[in-house]
């Protein structure tokens, strides 16, 4: 069997056994798998407003995902998603509500850019850190999530407001919200903010495989010593891969604040995009399109969970169970690869 072969079949065996040993939990707790995932079927798909909300929730997922699998390709883990989200959030947003006199061509994109920014920034810190004085990035970037929270909380109530808890919704002219797309899910939360999530895995994947910085980046992470060996700047190549992952990371929060909600509020704590954007690169297998189609399971399981309270009287809770499982089995893939290779080379024989 093949290595790409492989590479596509664990994360579907995964998923299968996620949703298997679902099945088992929900029949020991006294509920019934068919009618739980019947319902959850039909609150990813039941209705047009459903569709849409599942391709909304997408949108951060996705990116999110993007943040964790760049770093990932060049040898880091980013672990502080999460915060770079949360700071390009508030960024997007006090651009959209400072400038609400200039046209939409410019204030959009301008709104997108101040997130991109301000995650690339927020990120810069670990990755410098990790260049200059070899600190684990995951230490520093799993501290500066906290930081960034308050932060930003401090920085919605004494300065954006008057002690308020949340911000003024963002000019029209700063929105990714369309009527037209609204019309067409039911005025379910779906926005053009999926066009720039797919934007950003293209781009994703032609900087990796399609450019030198790319090959530079992938050859860093791969072996730092034979890299600096052939004349690559290391320091600078570590430093850009948190920058370009904490950008993708940023753009994740302007889809929230711009697209989603439309402001920033105070938060008791993570929103979990983040941290479940870990998920779903490792699900997709740090692919641009593996992230895209992990994204879209996670979106969906999400959504389709508000379903089966009502439908099935299955706790949503389950769902995040299965989505553990899922996870689980992938992070054991050792063991499932170790299993493909044995049918595989017993079919040779």
């Amino acid at each position: 069997m093949s290595k790409r072969m492989t590479n596509v079949l664990v994360p579907l065996i995964s998923v299968f056994l996620g949703l298997l040993v679902g099945a088992i939990i929900m029949i020991v707790s006294g509920y019934n798998p068919i009618n739980g995932y019947t319902a959850l079927f039909n609150g990813i798909f039941g209705e047009v407003y459903s569709i849409g909300e599942t391709v909304r929730q997408m949108i951060p997922y996705i990116l999110a995902g993007l943040a964790v699998a760049f770093a990932y390709r060049t040898g880091l883990f980013n672990i502080g998603v999460e915060g770079q989200l949360i700071v390009g959030w508030l960024a997007a947003v006090w651009v959209g509500i400072s400038f609400d006199d200039l046209p939409k061509m410019i204030h959009l994109p301008l709104a997108i850019l101040a997130a991109a920014v301000a995650g690339a920034l927020w990120a810069a810190v670990p990755g410098i850190l990790k260049a200059r004085f070899r600190v684990h990035e995951v230490i520093v970037s799993i501290m500066m999530n906290y930081i960034a929270l308050h932060v930003t909380n401090y920085i919605i109530y004494n300065i954006i407001t008057e002690n308020a808890d949340k911000t003024p919704k963002v000019a029209a002219s700063a929105s990714l919200r369309s009527p037209f797309i609204e019309g067409m899910t039911d005025y379910s939360r779906l926005h053009w903010g999926i066009i720039v999530a797919l934007i950003g895995a293209f781009l994703m994947w032609f900087i990796l495989e399609k450019t030198t910085v790319g090959y530079e980046l992938r050859s860093v992470g791969f072996n730092q010593h034979a890299s600096q060996y052939a004349g690559m700047n290391v320091n600078k190549n570590i430093v850009l891969s948190m920058v370009i992952s904490g950008a993708f990371a940023g753009l994740a929060g302007a889809m929230e604040g711009l697209g989603t909600f439309e402001y920033a509020a105070i938060k008791g704590g993570f929103t979990g995009t983040g941290f479940d954007g870990i998920a779903v690169a490792l699900l997709g297998g740090n692919a641009a399109i593996g992230v895209i189609l992990a994204a879209a399971l996670f979106g969906g399981l999400k959504i389709g969970a508000l379903n089966m309270p009502f439908e099935a009287g299955v706790p949503n809770e389950l769902v995040d169970i299965v989505i553990a499982l899922i996870i689980f089995f992938v992070a054991s893939s050792y063991f499932i690869r170790w299993i493909l290779e044995r049918k595989s080379s017993k079919g040779a024989k």
